[in-house]
C-alpha cells in the first residue's frame, strides 16, 4: 500500500519534518537487521551467533576494560524483566515487545468510563505515565504508515499478520531516559546495561499504563520495538526531532532515550510536533558520522536512498547502513552507541550552562555552539564507573 507524499490526512508531516515520497512502502519487520541475523545468510556469521549467545553468558567475555564477566553480568541482568516478557509466548512464535506486541494481562472493563474532555484525559494519561516511571509522554494520531507491513513469526522467521484491534485512534509515546554515566562508557558491555535497564523499565511501565486504560474500558495495546516504527510517532507526538545519528533529540535528555508506545481508542487530544532546530544543527554537524568506527552513518543532506533492505523505502531522511552497524555490534558482542555518546546534545540539561548551550544550538548561533562542543563526548573508562560511589 502506498500514500501520496502530501496526503491531506497526514498534513502534519511537514511540521514534524517527515518527508514521504511517492515510492513509500510500509516496512517489513522481517527486514530489520536483527531479524535478518536470524535468517539472512548475508548478515549471519559466527560473530552474530556469538553476539546473541553473549546475552545468555554462553560466549566467553572479551578481555579488556568494559568487557569483563561482571560487565556482561550486569548488562544481561539489566535485560531480565524485558526477557521474561519477550520469552513468555516464544512457543507461539511471538517475541513480545520485539517481534510481537505485548499480550494484555488485563481484560477490558465491560463498561467504559465516559470521557467528556479528551484534553483532560490526555493530561491524566501523562500524569499516570509519570506515576509509573516514564520520563516523557506525548500523544499523536494513529498513522498506519508506520506500522510494519507484517510481523515476524520467530519459530521460522516467516512473515506473519501484523494485526491490531479495529478502531485505534491514538498512539501514546513514552520516553525512558538512559543513565548518562553508563552511556559515557560506550562502546562496552557495561554501557549495554543502560540499554537493557530501560527496556526492562519500559516493559513494566508500558504494560501498567495500558492496563490502566483497559481498566477504564478502552482498548490499549502495549508495544516496545514491535508492531511499528516508534520514531515517527515520537516526533509527531512533540517529544523531539530526528537527527543525523538516527535518534530523536529531546530538549530534556538529548538523544539518551528509549521509546515505547501504546495503541488505543481512548478519546485523547493530540500533541503537535515541535520543530526545535535540530535539523539545522545536524546540517552543519557530523560528529556522529565522524566517530562511527565502520562509517555506517551518513554525511551530507537527508536522502531517500536505501543502503540495503533494512532501510524503509520512500522516506527522505538520514539513514544508516544497518548491516555495517550490526556487524560492529557482533564484533563487540554488545551494542554500540558511540553516536549517542558523542552527540553534542548528549548533556545533562538540569545544569544551567548546558541549557544555555542548548539555546545557542537551536538558534542562528548554532555554529558557535558547534565550536563550543569540540571534544564533547569523550569516552570514560568503564572501570571508573565501577569505582564511582
Amino acid at each position: 500500500m502506498t500514500w501520496p507524499a502530501n496526503s491531506p490526512q497526514h498534513d502534519t508531516d511537514a511540521q514534524a519534518g517527515i518527508e514521504v515520497t511517492d515510492d513509500f512502502e510500509q516496512f517489513e519487520q522481517r527486514n530489520d537487521v536483527f531479524s535478518r541475523a536470524m535468517w539472512d545468510e548475508t548478515v549471519q556469521s559466527p560473530k552474530t551467533d556469538a553476539f546473541f549467545a553473549s546475552y545468555r553468558m554462553e560466549a566467553t567475555p572479551r578481555r579488556g576494560d568494559g568487557f569483563s564477566q561482571r560487565d556482561f553480568a550486569l548488562r544481561n541482568a539489566s535485560w531480565l524483566i524485558s526477557d521474561v516478557i519477550s520469552d513468555r509466548s516464544a512457543a507461539e512464535g511471538r517475541r513480545e515487545g520485539f517481534q510481537a506486541p505485548i499480550a494484555a494481562d488485563t481484560p477490558i472493563a465491560p463498561e467504559a468510563m465516559a470521557i467528556d474532555d479528551p484534553s483532560a484525559m490526555s493530561a491524566e494519561v501523562k500524569r499516570i505515565a509519570t506515576f509509573f516511571g516514564a520520563d516523557l509522554c506525548g500523544i499523536t494520531e494513529f498513522d498506519r504508515r508506520w506500522l510494519y507491513k507484517s510481523r515476524v513469526d520467530t519459530r521460522d522467521m516467516s512473515a506473519a499478520p501484523n494485526d491490531l484491534p479495529e478502531g485505534m485512534t491514538s498512539v501514546i509515546v513514552l520516553g525512558h531516559q538512559m543513565e548518562e554515566n553508563l552511556v559515557a562508557t560506550y562502546p562496552s558491555a557495561l554501557a549495554g546495561a543502560a540499554t537493557g535497564r530501560e527496556y526492562s523499565h519500559e516493559a513494566a511501565i508500558v504494560m501498567q499504563v495500558a492496563a490502566y486504560i483497559r481498566n477504564l474500558g478502552y482498548e490499549a495495546v502495549a508495544s516496545m520495538n514491535d508492531t511499528g516504527l516508534v520514531i515517527p510517532y515520537a516526533v509527531k507526538a512533540g517529544l523531539g526531532e530526528y537527527a543525523r545519528n538516527q535518534l530523536v533529540i529531546t530538549p530534556e535528555f538529548g538523544p539518551r532515550l528509549r521509546f515505547s508506545k501504546i495503541f488505543t481508542n481512548l478519546p485523547l487530544s493530540h500533541d503537535a510536533a515541535k520543530p526545535l532546530g535540530v535539523r539545522a544543527f545536524c546540517d552543519i554537524c557530523t560528529a556522529c558520522a565522524d566517530a562511527c568506527p565502520v562509517k555506517a552513518l551518513p554525511f551530507g543532506p537527508p536522502s531517500d536512498e536505501q543502503p540495503n533492505v533494512s532501510a524503509i523505502k520512500g522516506v527522505k531522511k538520514w539513514t544508516s547502513d544497518a548491516e555495517k552497524c550490526f556487524g560492529f555490534w557482533a564484533k563487540l558482542a554488545s551494542d554500540c552507541a558511540i553516536c549517542m555518546r558523542v552527540c553534542p546534545f548528549n548533556r545533562d540539561f538540569t545544569k544551567w550552562y548546558h541549557r544555555v548551550w542548548l539555546k545557542l544550538a537551536l538558534s542562528p548561533l548554532r555554529k558557535l555552539a558547534l565550536r563550543m562542543a569540540k571534544g564533547h563526548g569523550a569516552r570514560k573508562k568503564p572501570s571508573d564507573w565501577w569505582r564511582s560511589p
